[in-house]
């Protein structure tokens, strides 16, 4: 991974896990999400101070001929944070309609001054990506694995594929995904239920362990902690990380277009 962390890497790599075979759901017709998805992200440092926000859109699009889910994700700084140190980032991805399998994927970020602007096109049937990093005017082709995922697209696969019910307390999921130049093997711990206070009450939660790589940015391996709704939707309700220095947090603030009925067991 990457030494530096913006808003929207933070939000993806929490998200992020892909369940091996006996953790899949038998394919339906339903879906935990649809075009017209957002999401709101508030993030705090250190859990007082105004850090910035992300949002993630969903919407419903055509890519060389094939329908596909068009998801665009922002993220930028705010407050006293962005005075010394101006986050600005966009991720796109476009991912089929119903494999969610990615077909092209775009990151352009600008953290503090390093900046990236990088699209990859997946060859899925093949097993290659196609590498244009535009900023160095540099282009590149990479071997993948079968079924590929890019960071984007990873959230919305696990949210229609995993089968929480086959989950137990220590389980460990696992995803192959592709990210920048490199074929990354990520790793994910179920922790169990949980309920936490958010904007909109107490609400049930299904509670995640993402690894990272430890060193300048996270504290250590098992940094990060990920709570999603224990309902159809799964929504990301928060992201806590324990950085190097400080912490990052990020909660669920507003969102619209949801696909199912968000339970909330007591509402403020």
């Amino acid at each position: 991974m990457k030494k530096k962390v913006g808003i929207l890497l933070l939000v993806f790599i929490a998200q992020m896990g892909i369940a091996q075979t006996q953790f899949m759901k038998a394919k339906t017709d339903e879906s935990a999400f649809g075009g017209g998805e957002w999401f709101k992200f508030k993030m705090s440092y250190s859990g007082f101070l105004k850090a910035g926000n992300a949002t993630l859109t969903v919407r419903e699009s055509l890519y060389n001929g094939k329908d596909v889910y068009h998801v665009t994700g922002k993220g930028w700084t705010t407050g006293m944070i962005k005075w010394f140190f101006k986050v600005r980032d966009r991720y796109e991805s476009y991912f089929d309609k119903y494999t969610i399998r990615p077909y092209f994927f775009i990151r352009n970020i600008d953290e503090g001054g390093h900046t990236k602007d990088i699209e990859i096109e997946f060859d899925q049937e093949n097993n290659k990506a196609f590498v244009n990093d535009k900023k160095h005017n540099k282009k590149s082709v990479f071997d993948t694995k079968p079924n590929i995922q890019d960071m984007v697209s990873t959230f919305y696969y696990l949210r229609n594929n995993l089968d929480t019910e086959k989950l137990k307390k220590g389980d460990e999921v696992r995803v192959d995904m592709f990210f920048d130049e490199e074929n990354y093997g990520f790793k994910l711990r179920y922790l169990g239920e949980d309920e936490i206070n958010t904007d909109f009450g107490t609400v049930e939660a299904l509670k995640f362990r993402p690894y990272v790589m430890a060193g300048r940015v996270f504290k250590e391996e098992e940094s990060l902690t990920l709570w999603v709704s224990k309902d159809k939707n799964k929504l990301p309700l928060r992201i806590k990380a324990d950085l190097a220095v400080g912490s990052l947090r990020a909660d669920l603030e507003a969102f619209k277009g949801l696909k199912h009925p968000f339970k909330i067991v007591v509402k403020r």
